[in-house]
């Protein structure tokens, strides 16, 4: 346990001398030919490393495991290979050099197994680098910021060396040690390392109020450890009573609880609303979670454990990923064959997330890498890629284009959804692949140049009198199902008054029709009430450009029998209107049949000039803007 009121020993070096050494002297106790573990990212004790750096001419075939370490690593170098060989768990930019050429080891392994390598013997460690805060009157120290699996580490190290440094805080949890755990002590005081987060760019921004929308109030979040997870999570301050459980906190962590989204709740596994193992962030971050009961810093035992993931309450996993092919495989650790970051979490907390009651689990992607040039969903992972999520796990992918939704979903379903949430210039090529590789049925190849969907614009909702929320936004080529199911629902005389006609079948050459929409030139747009998993289309709507010099374009809708009478037709007409005039079209057009008193009603309520012409049993619109 901690004892966060204790105050520090300020005699400690003195009570402990026969343990207090200096850097260099500690170093000197390793051993050519051992394993030595660094502890993970700003909990990397510098002063150690910067000794052990410059023994080199004394040791040879060194092993230095970890997790990954912040800032500077100087034995990650080219020069020094043939003394240290590096073995990470996470490629990080400091080392990935060195992993790609061969020169380091990379070992693919999830966060929640790493603790069982040390324990088991599988991975005997001879030296273990850590660091703590000074002792306090009871002669225990504190792992501060970084717990994770430095606290199995340390209790299976043959030799235990900390750097002692003031400017750790000392953190509650699993974070106290009793000084009798430690052989070695180096007073040492020195910044800790700081990860300053980028300001979010405007994909991350959209794909931050996308996951808004999927999380509720009450849930439980993980962020993984990449930059877009961790940035997404300030779109959350809206939230109520929201807890973290999860490997990695930042200070996006800071704006939740400023903005009141984290309040403590009624949790029955741990005792601070933020959970987490370790943290990574400026020195305002590091100063809140010292010796704050908001902050409850727990082993990867405990914070990885698919069990106690499960059961937290409505958890929301975030994870990061470098490519989603069409099927839904995700790839987080390789770009082909050249390794790039790690497996982290993802797995660990998919799993839990996806077993727990109300439980989310979040791919997040930008569309693109590169500046543009290179698609991140893609028809097929790029070869030597590896799968972190087989297609039969994942429930949403997130990118700035939209939300995929794919558990238990079909392939076809799968690739038209990622197709959907694309960057809008790969679509075409994407929907192209799909059909080659048969994902989708042959006739979507005779739908090109006709994936466009429309941008945020075209959305919008209406709150019903009975406090039902319809969404309307551009239809998307997934949603020619629904769209199906919804003309199939239909009455006989719904069908007849909107199609003119007796029509009994709705095949998919017409169905693509409302589907597979260039919507730079034409627009059609769905009303949905959707639950998070499930969208079901209440109304259709849309213009078709007329040919011609006349600058106009022919209008129609469409709204589900026990839907109609609520204002909905009209509040559809008139969003059609207003977006064909800021397009520039000069009026809208429309016919129905003489007996459609309800449309016609409709169409003389949009807002605009309206002038009409009887034509035998038929009645047409013009409108002019």
């Amino acid at each position: 346990m901690n004892h966060p009121a204790s105050t520090q020993d300020s005699q400690w070096t003195t009570h402990y001398a026969k343990m207090v050494t200096s850097a260099t002297e500690a170093v000197r106790r390793i051993k050519p030919g051992q394993r030595v573990f660094l502890a993970t990212g700003a909990g990397v004790p510098r002063a150690l490393v910067r000794a052990m750096v410059l023994e080199q001419a004394r040791l040879a075939d060194i092993e230095i495991v970890l997790v990954f370490v912040a800032g500077e690593a100087p034995f990650a170098v080219k020069e020094l290979a043939d003394t240290f060989t590096l073995n990470t768990f996470f490629v990080a930019d400091n080392v990935r050099g060195m992993v790609q050429s061969g020169l380091a080891d990379y070992t693919p392994i999830l966060m929640s197994d790493i603790p069982r390598l040390f324990s088991s013997g599988q991975m005997p460690l001879d030296v273990a680098m850590i660091q703590v805060t000074p002792p306090d009157m009871e002669g225990e120290v504190n792992l501060g910021i970084a717990v994770d699996v430095i606290r199995c580490a340390t209790e299976n190290a043959g030799l235990v060396m900390a750097q002692v440094n003031p400017a750790m805080p000392r953190t509650q949890g699993d974070s106290g040690l009793s000084i009798w755990d430690l052989d070695l002590l180096i007073p040492e005081e020195e910044p800790l390392h700081e990860l300053i987060l980028p300001a979010p760019d405007e994909p991350i921004e959209r794909i931050g109020r996308h996951i808004a929308a999927l999380v509720p109030d009450g849930a439980t979040i993980q962020m993984g450890l990449g930059r877009v997870a961790q940035l997404t999570i300030k779109y959350l301050t809206g939230k109520k009573n929201l807890s973290i459980h999860t490997e990695m906190i930042s200070d996006t962590v800071l704006d939740l609880i400023a903005a009141g989204a984290i309040t403590p709740p009624d949790k029955s596994t741990d005792a601070g609303p933020v959970v987490t193992s370790f943290a990574m962030g400026s020195r305002k971050l590091y100063d809140a979670v010292h010796d704050s009961p908001l902050f409850s810093f727990r082993r990867t035992e405990h914070v990885n454990d698919v069990r106690i993931i499960a059961r937290q309450q409505r958890m929301v996993a975030i994870n990061g990923a470098l490519q989603v092919d069409l099927t839904g495989q995700v790839c987080v650790d390789s770009l082909g064959s050249q390794f790039y970051s790690g497996m982290g979490g993802i797995l660990d907390f998919n799993s839990g997330a996806s077993t727990a009651a109300e439980g989310r689990s979040i791919i997040v992607l930008p569309s693109t890498a590169r500046k543009g040039k290179q698609t991140r969903i893609v028809s097929r992972l790029t070869p030597g890629a590896g799968v972190a999520l087989n297609r039969g796990v994942v429930h949403y992918v997130v990118s700035e284009y939209g939300v995929a939704y794919l558990f238990g979903k079909t392939i076809q379903e799968r690739a038209l959804a990622l197709i959907g949430i694309a960057h809008p210039d790969y679509r075409l090529r994407l929907l192209k692949r799909a059909v080659k590789l048969g994902y989708v049925r042959p006739e979507i190849g005779d739908v090109d140049g006709q994936t466009l969907v429309g941008g945020r614009e075209l959305r919008t909702s209406m709150l019903l009198d009975n406090g039902q929320l319809i969404t309307f936004r551009s239809s998307r080529p997934t949603d020619w199902k629904a769209v199906k199911k919804m003309l199939y629902s239909l009455s006989e005389g719904t069908v007849y008054r909107r199609f003119m006609s007796h029509v009994k079948r709705f095949p998919f050459n017409r169905l693509k029709n409302f589907t597979f929409i260039d919507q730079r030139r034409d627009v059609v747009v769905v009303g949905v009430i959707a639950d998070g998993q499930d969208e079901w289309v209440v109304a259709i709507g849309g213009y078709n450009v007329e040919n011609g010099a006349a600058n106009r374009a022919e209008a129609a809708f469409l709204v589900r029998d026990e839907w109609q009478g609520q204002g909905i037709g009209t509040f559809m007409m008139r969003h059609l209107a207003n977006m064909a005039r800021n397009v520039g079209l000069a009026g809208l057009t429309a016919e129905t049949l003489m007996d459609n008193r309800p449309m016609q009603a409709v169409l003389e309520k949009c807002g605009f000039a309206v002038h009409t012409r009887i034509d035998g049993q038929t009645v047409h619109f013009d409108i002019d803007f």
